[in-house]
C-alpha cells in the first residue's frame, strides 16, 4: 500500500477548515459538505468523467468534490458565491494537489448570473447543488453553455426524482419536461445523510443528464416552447384546454391549438412529452405569440 496521504478531504479536514474559516454551513444557501472521500470520488465515477474534459462545477464549498474531480479531468472550473469559501479554495487545492493547481480555476459568482468561464469551453458539469436553487442553476448551466455533454448533479431526492420523471408519472412537472428538452435524464443513485456535515433531513440523488444528439425538432423557440410548459403546469389538474386558455387567448383558441398539434384538448400536461409541448408551441395563434415568456 502507498503511504502517500489522501489529498481528498475527510471529515477531520472538512471540519478543521471550517473552523479555520470560521464557516458555519448556512440553510440560507443550502450549505451541507460532503465529507466521505469514498462519495465524491464515486460521484466522479458516475459522472463519467474523463482525462480531456474541462468539468464546470457549482458550489465547490470547501472543494471536498473539486479535489476528487481534479484527479480525474484535465481542468476544473469552480463557480462559488460565498466569499470566504471562494478566498479559501485555491489555497486549498494547491495546498492538497500542488501538482494540479494550475489546472483549476475560481469564478466567484452568483451561477445564475454566470454567463461565459475562463479557459477552454466546459464539457462536462458536476455539482452538489442546493436544494433551494437546483432546478434553476441547472437549467441555467444548459441553456448557457452548450458544450457541456454530461451533467450529474446531487440534488435533494424529491427534485432528482421529478427532473428524471416521464410522462405519466405523478411526479412529472415543469422541471421534467424543461430538463428533457436538453437532455436524456434519468436517476443514477442515492446518497445517505450521513456523508454531510451537517446531516440534511432529506436523502439526496444523483440525476445524469447526457445532453441530446439532435435538439428537439421544432420551429418553436425555446422560449416559446417553455411558455406552454409553465402554462400547462401552473393549473395542472386543469385539462389543457382550460389550463392553457390564458396562453392562447381564449378556451377554443387553446382547443384549436392543440387540435392543430395532434394533442387531446381534454388531455392533462402530465401526460405531454416535451415533442408535444413544442408541437403546441408552433401552433399558438398569432396574435398571441409576440407575449411568450421565459
Amino acid at each position: 500500500m502507498s503511504s502517500t496521504p489522501d489529498p481528498l478531504l475527510g471529515p477531520a479536514d472538512i471540519r478543521e477548515l471550517a473552523a479555520a474559516l470560521g464557516v458555519r454551513p448556512t440553510k440560507q444557501r443550502g450549505q451541507n459538505f460532503v465529507i466521505d472521500a469514498n462519495t465524491v470520488r464515486r460521484i466522479v465515477r458516475t459522472a463519467d468523467v474523463r482525462q480531456d474534459d474541462v468539468v464546470v462545477e457549482v458550489g465547490p464549498g470547501l472543494g471536498s468534490l473539486t479535489l476528487a474531480l481534479l484527479e480525474v479531468a484535465d481542468r476544473v472550473v469552480a463557480v462559488e458565491i460565498d466569499d470566504v469559501l471562494a478566498g479559501a479554495l485555491p489555497a486549498t487545492i494547491t495546498a492538497r494537489m500542488p501538482e494540479r493547481a494550475d489546472r483549476f480555476a475560481l469564478v466567484h459568482s452568483d451561477a445564475m448570473q454566470v454567463t461565459e468561464l475562463p479557459g477552454p469551453p466546459p464539457t462536462a458539469l458536476v455539482a452538489n447543488l442546493p436544494y433551494n436553487v437546483a432546478v434553476p442553476v441547472l437549467l441555467h448551466m444548459l441553456e448557457t453553455f452548450p458544450t457541456i455533454e454530461r451533467t450529474l448533479v446531487m440534488v435533494q431526492a424529491e427534485v432528482a426524482d421529478r427532473l428524471a420523471a416521464g410522462p405519466g408519472s405523478r411526479v412529472y412537472g415543469v422541471p421534467s419536461v424543461k430538463a428533457n428538452w436538453y437532455a436524456d435524464v434519468r436517476r443514477a443513485g442515492a446518497i445517505g445523510r450521513k456523508v454531510f456535515w451537517p446531516a440534511p433531513n432529506v436523502d439526496s440523488g444523483l440525476v445524469s443528464l447526457v445532453r441530446r444528439a439532435e435538439p428537439v425538432k421544432t420551429t418553436a423557440s425555446r422560449r416559446e416552447v417553455f411558455a406552454v410548459v409553465d402554462a400547462a403546469f401552473a393549473q395542472r389538474r386543469k385539462t389543457l384546454r382550460a389550463a392553457l386558455s390564458g396562453w392562447a387567448g381564449s378556451a377554443p383558441a387553446a382547443e384549436s391549438a392543440l387540435v392543430a398539434a395532434g394533442v387531446s384538448p381534454q388531455a392533462r400536461g402530465e401526460a405531454l412529452t416535451v415533442e408535444e409541448f413544442a408541437r403546441i408551441a408552433e401552433n399558438r395563434p398569432a396574435d398571441n405569440k409576440e407575449h411568450g415568456q421565459q
